[in-house]
């Protein structure tokens, strides 16, 4: 078995193939509230700020889903009653098979391989964000030199219209070909070389003004944000979707900040054709005055702009996405695996029956996915190894305590003829635990007068008492109650509760 095989059978891989599973549902259902919330919003304002909570609720959804999934592959069953202490099967054998079975290629097994795929995908579009912030510093620090003194005092004056604290720098580039805000803490604006000098001042007022809009928003921390979210959720048709919304309303937003500003929206629509004339595929780390779609842009500015209409093409390709994926799910727990042999004999022995209360969750899946006896053969020795407290010697004595543990079960614990032993609630206690440090017997029960005066009989009991279980704690007493005469003991008292003994009942 490989390296990663073994870590597709984690806890972990599971419950991060579930969650990519459920995010896809999860984020159709945002991506369908952002989509009518765009249909009835006309502010930009109000739409950057929808779609960027719609982008943040699929991260939260992603994480939540994610953190629950791997909590409950830490919780123990429910059912067991007694917290700590392993559950006592119910059709012992059919139950396992019926659960997880050799012959069925299940969602459940597939699922978990989605993991390692998801992991290389995230690194690939984060050191693809890398790379393109290494660009735009080295746009930032190459061929660039300081604007005339003018220019950067007519910035300081329009970043004091806008009402901007932190100092912004303005430099000429001679590798950019339009105006570009590049960094947070200390931003800097680049202009294409020349062009301070061949657009009329009212226009390069309007387009600087755009970009200190740019600051003035946050928006270059919030692409970074995004563009995390981008990375980490890249599988997603919805998220490439609400990603296009952002940046196209937070170009809005400023576009509305400029024209607030300045009161001229044609001069600054001319300005903004003619820098399409030199557009340039702006990096994603960098944010420029040709963001988006620049002819809707300019028409929104010179027009009065309809109803927002919003593509619902990627909802949709999310929801078929989330209903193909249901399909497949039902199928492949539907269809039987043709090159698969049941789990029987021996083994189905071994794993329901002697190891059934110390065999995790992970080792009884990964033993009932094994194809050959030779597999099987070689795990079960691995698995008494890795419990075997002296390795290197010739006895294992955890596997030899185990199997008197068994064979003393079976012999002081069992209802001849009904139910064995180690199947019992004293067997399943005794496996697991070991002999207890005191037992407190009452083989025919006998009567009893209540505090308040009134007189009970008591079934047949035993109380078991350990000084110590490593999980459960200290002084741990466990009641053991007979109450149909038959000798089969059946557990009543939960250690960590304080409920009445069930022990006890009225006398008719």
């Amino acid at each position: 078995m490989t390296l990663l095989e073994s870590w597709v059978q984690t806890p972990a891989a599971k419950a991060l193939g579930w969650t990519l599973f459920h995010s896809l549902w999860e984020g159709a259902i945002i991506a369908l509230i952002l989509a009518s919330a765009l249909w009835a919003i006309r502010s930009a304002r109000v739409r950057h700020a929808v779609a960027c909570l719609a982008l943040a609720a699929m991260l939260a959804s992603f994480g939540v889903t994610l953190g629950r999934l791997i909590l409950q592959q830490d919780v123990p069953d429910s059912a067991a009653g007694i917290r700590g202490i392993p559950p006592a099967p119910s059709g012992f054998g059919a139950q396992w098979r019926a659960v997880k079975s050799a012959t069925e290629l299940r969602a459940t097994d597939l699922l978990p391989w989605l993991a390692p795929f998801w992991i290389v995908g995230v690194l690939i579009f984060h050191l693809r964000s890398l790379a393109s912030w290494m660009v735009a510093r080295r746009l930032r620090r190459r061929g660039v030199c300081r604007a005339p003194d003018p220019w950067q005092q007519r910035l300081d004056q329009l970043r004091a219209r806008l009402r901007l604290s932190r100092p912004v720098a303005l430099f000429e580039s001679c590798l950019a070909e339009v105006p570009v805000v590049i960094g947070y803490l200390r931003p800097v604006i680049l202009m294409p070389v020349g062009l301070l000098a061949g657009l009329p001042a009212g226009q390069l007022e309007s387009i600087l003004l755009h970009e200190l809009a740019h600051i003035r928003r946050y928006d270059y921390l919030v692409n970074l944000l995004q563009t995390f979210a981008e990375g980490l959720l890249f599988y997603h048709p919805a998220v490439w979707w609400i990603s296009g919304v952002i940046r196209a309303e937070r170009e809005h937003c400023c576009d509305d900040l400029v024209v607030a500003t300045t009161g001229d929206a044609h001069e600054y629509a001319v300005a903004l054709a003619t820098l399409e004339q030199n557009r340039w595929s702006t990096r994603e780390t960098a944010l420029a005055a040709t963001g988006g779609n620049l002819v809707k842009r300019i028409r929104r500015l010179l027009y009065q702009p309809e109803r927002p209409r919003t593509a619902l093409t990627p909802v949709v390709a999310a929801g078929i996405l989330t209903i193909t994926a249901a399909v497949a799910l039902v199928a492949w727990q539907a269809t039987p695996a043709d090159n698969s042999q049941p789990l029987s004999g021996p083994y189905s022995k071994w794993m329901n029956e002697d190891v059934a209360y110390i065999a995790n969750d992970q080792e009884r899946a990964t033993f009932n996915n094994l194809r050959t006896d030779e597999e099987r053969e070689k795990f079960i020795e691995q698995f008494w190894l890795r419990r075997d407290p002296t390795p290197g010697t010739p006895e294992n004595e955890f596997k030899e305590e185990h199997y008197r543990r068994i064979a003393y079960s079976n012999e002081r614990f069992g209802v001849k003829g009904k139910t064995p032993g180690w199947k019992t609630d004293r067997g399943r206690i005794y496996i697991t635990f070991g002999p207890p440090d005191e037992i407190e017997d009452h083989p025919v029960g006998g009567r009893y007068t209540t505090p308040d005066g009134i007189e009970t009989t008591t079934y047949a009991f035993q109380q078991w008492r350990y000084r110590h279980i490593a999980g459960l704690g200290n002084n741990i007493i466990m009641e053991f109650v007979d109450k149909t005469g038959s000798k089969e003991y059946q557990m009543t008292k939960d250690p960590h509760a304080n409920a009445p003994s069930e022990r006890i009942y009225k006398r008719p």
